[in-house]
């Protein structure tokens, strides 16, 4: 029987009027502590977005959106939060905030990959995403 692990996991979100409370789905961090695996994957569908919100600075939303692999991966361009451990970086970016980028609550699952069902929780919960 393969060796199993718990992980966690968000979804990303963009609300791009706050005060109306609409958001689309745009990426998933999935975080397994005992595999010390933190990853995440964005796919923004910009027609989509400018279809909810047409003001919206897609070109501002998706360098928003860039700093969050950035954190997964611990690089030194995600800024001082590149000095703070992998849980803390999980900890930081699932924190909720009303912000135009924001998470859903955290759900928790089993995996015997964790890549892999990073994939499989973008092509279920992000329309229109690759699989990754």
């Amino acid at each position: 029987m393969p060796e199993t692990h718990t992980y966690d996991y968000t979804v990303i979100r963009v609300v791009p009027d706050i005060e109306r409370a609409e958001f689309i789905n745009c990426g998933v961090i999935l975080y397994a502590r005992t595999l010390r695996f933190l990853g995440a994957c964005i796919h923004l569908d910009d027609a989509r977005l400018s279809a909810l919100h047409s003001g919206v600075d897609v070109a501002a939303v998706r360098a928003l959106l860039d700093v969050i692999p950035a954190i997964c991966a611990g690089s030194e361009d995600a800024g001082p939060i590149a000095r703070l451990s992998q849980p803390e970086w999980f900890n930081w970016l699932v924190a909720p905030r009303s912000s135009v980028i924001q998470m859903s609550p955290v759900h928790t699952g089993i995996t015997g990959d964790a890549q892999e069902t990073l994939a499989r929780l973008m092509r279920v919960m992000v329309p229109g995403a690759a699989t990754t």
